[in-house]
């Protein structure tokens, strides 16, 4: 599978909107977004001025690198939002939101959504009492997300639970700490979801 190697926070950078992609260093003076806001590379303190694709394309690409998703897997979303009834924009954020890792994320038991990714995989957490380790399972209503017995003592598990206060835990998802469960009680909402996510710009680029 490919991935990116080089640092995440050039994607921050890039798309110019702090994605939060390094955990609890995004919350301090270390922050690279914060101390250089402005697009990597030699050319990027200059002034640029985007075509309408541009703005498109740069909308997509961040919140691809917001869920950490590949191109392909990107559209084959899109292309089952498009065939759902409603909104396609919203219904392609839902399904994102509803990825196992990224719910493994908004609960609050790892710092980010790679890292939730990797732990995933590597079987650490059940649904329904079930292991499951594929990153993007999709995760249903009144799904009982929790983490293995063996894994409750990692620390990296520990560490996230205990810092989780800085993120906001949506309405859609309770958490039960001291159990290291969590139940998905309603489908996402729009409103659940950063607002600072334009989706009709992602919707336009692949209607192109």
């Amino acid at each position: 599978m490919a991935r990116y190697r080089e640092s995440v926070c050039r994607q921050c950078r890039r798309e110019g909107a702090k994605l939060f992609l390094k955990g609890d260093r995004c919350y301090t003076e270390k922050c690279a977004y914060d101390r250089r806001a402005y697009a990597p590379g030699q050319h990027g303190q200059r002034r640029m001025k985007f075509t309408e694709y541009a703005t498109q394309l740069r909308e997509k690409q961040k919140v691809r690198r917001i869920y950490g998703l590949l191109e392909k897997q990107f559209r084959s979303y899109f292309a089952k939002a498009d065939r759902q009834k409603g909104v396609t924009g919203e219904n392609l954020l839902i399904l994102v939101e509803r990825r196992l890792d990224n719910t493994v994320y908004r609960m609050g038991f790892t710092n980010t959504r790679a890292e939730a990714r990797q732990l995933v995989a590597h079987g650490h957490f059940l649904i329904n009492g079930k292991r499951v380790d594929i990153p993007s399972f999709q995760v249903s209503v009144n799904d009982v997300v929790e983490v293995c017995e063996k894994s409750r003592k990692l620390n990296r598990i520990s560490e996230a639970l205990a810092s989780a206060g800085r993120r906001s835990l949506p309405q859609y998802i309770e958490i039960d700490k001291e159990k290291g469960r969590g139940v998905l009680k309603a489908l996402p909402k729009r409103e659940d979801i950063s607002s600072t996510i334009n989706e009709q710009l992602i919707v336009e680029f692949y209607s192109r």
